[in-house]
């Protein structure tokens, strides 16, 4: 993009405060920048801005509960079925597992990407290496490779290649794992203006979980995995310890029901816990997330005393490599987050607010759900003590020491 048709642009929308930061830099920054703006959808964000000022209403949405199946009430010839279906898949190559991991470690005190956060096990492990551990006891049993996808960042993709490398991929195969880069979008203030940042270019975050499934294909993964002769692919994130990639009985559950997506999923532990919950929206398999959910409904509970909307999404998922690449094709719905972002104002100076002053828009991979026939899409419940316990705060709750704690219970350690 040239500067004046840069102006013309910014000038139209509203934006050309942009250009009192385009002065300020030097050649190679303002080529950066003109970057940026000729990479923006600027009706795109003038629709997302509108998007801010609109509130989430049920009203005329029919809302119902959505069980999921419990393999403990399965029959063991029925479990053992599954497994075998999801092992076979497995030494047949059919799987492989996704990692979104473009995060930084910077509420746990940590400066590098979050994979990169050591534990505090006996044994230093890192985050990826956790991960890894159960992609390679599977390569070990089987023999078969599982290939590893991983979702950086623009802000952290050196570093986790350069950290994978100096780890030599902890014994995993080379060419068993592939990085590719999460989109972004621009963050916009209370006002509309694009935020810039502390070095005079424009605020971008990453685009959510939603967003893997463009990126899987904008970047070639999806085409790499067909070609790998892959049909299933696990989704999860890299801060949970206990994320079981490579779970057959989970495999084999969604294969053997011909679903095209499924979600393992995890009983609420409270009604006001921070995760979406599965619902069907006028008979459609969805997810409400937690800051949508009205109060009366999340506290909602049955006649034996269990809450009616307690089936939470975990980022747990299993789709069909043919529903991946049809999810990628279309724009999954924005969802606004109100955050405090800091920024350089006009002057040239920058300011660390006190408060939200900035919204950044995320898709969510569970809005991919009610995209999918309506009986292919499957739960499947998980136990917490197995499969989840993420590192996300520095202390407290879903913090390494409870964390570390799950982990070395898990493995009797």
């Amino acid at each position: 993009m040239k500067l004046e048709e840069a102006k013309e642009i910014l000038t139209k929308y509203g934006q050309s405060h942009i250009l009192k930061s385009y002065e300020r830099l030097n050649e190679e920054g303002k080529e950066k920048l003109l970057h940026q703006l000729d990479h923006i959808d600027f009706e795109e964000m003038k629709a997302l801005f509108e998007k801010t000022k609109e509130t989430v209403a049920f009203d005329d949405v029919k809302i119902e509960p959505m069980a999921s199946v419990i393999p403990e009430k399965l029959s063991e010839t029925e479990r053992e079925e599954l497994k075998t279906v999801g092992e076979d898949l497995i030494k047949e190559g059919k799987l492989a597992v996704v990692t979104m991991a473009g995060g930084q470690g910077t509420r746990l005190g940590h400066s590098g990407p979050k994979g990169t956060f050591d534990l505090g096990l006996p044994s230093h492990k890192s985050l990826f290496e956790i991960l890894c551990d159960g992609i390679k006891e599977t390569y070990e049993k089987y023999g078969t490779l599982v290939h590893w996808y991983i979702m950086t960042s623009r802000e952290n993709n050196d570093a986790t290649v350069q950290f994978f490398e100096q780890k030599n991929y902890f014994g995993y195969p080379k060419e068993g794992v592939s990085f590719f880069k999460q989109s972004e979008l621009p963050m916009i203030d209370e006002s509309g203006k694009f935020v810039i940042d502390e070095n005079g270019f424009i605020k971008e975050a990453a685009n959510g979980s939603g967003g893997t499934f463009e990126s899987l294909a904008k970047n070639g993964m999806i085409e790499d995995m067909k070609q790998k002769g892959i049909e299933w692919v696990f989704i999860g994130g890299v801060d949970n310890v206990l994320v079981r990639m490579t779970d057959p009985l989970f495999l084999g559950f969604t294969a053997k029901n011909h679903y095209l997506g499924t979600s393992k999923t995890i009983v609420k532990a409270y009604p006001s816990e921070k995760v979406g919950v599965f619902c069907k929206k006028n008979g459609i398999p969805s997810v409400i997330e937690y800051t949508e959910i009205p109060e009366k409904m999340a506290e909602e509970t049955n006649a034996e005393g269990n809450l009616v909307y307690g089936e939470s999404h975990m980022m747990l998922n299993m789709f069909n490599i043919q529903t991946l690449e049809n999810i990628a094709k279309y724009k999954l719905p924005y969802h606004v987050a109100h955050k405090k972002s800091s920024y350089m104002n006009e002057e040239g100076e920058v300011i660390k607010p006190d408060s939200p002053n900035a919204y950044k828009f995320e898709t969510f991979i569970f809005d991919a759900f009610p995209m999918i026939e309506v009986n292919k899409v499957g739960l499947y419940r998980g136990k917490r003590e197995e499969d989840f316990s993420p590192v996300k705060n520095a202390e407290g709750v879903d913090s390494p020491e409870t964390a570390r704690r799950d982990y070395m219970a898990y493995h009797k350690m």
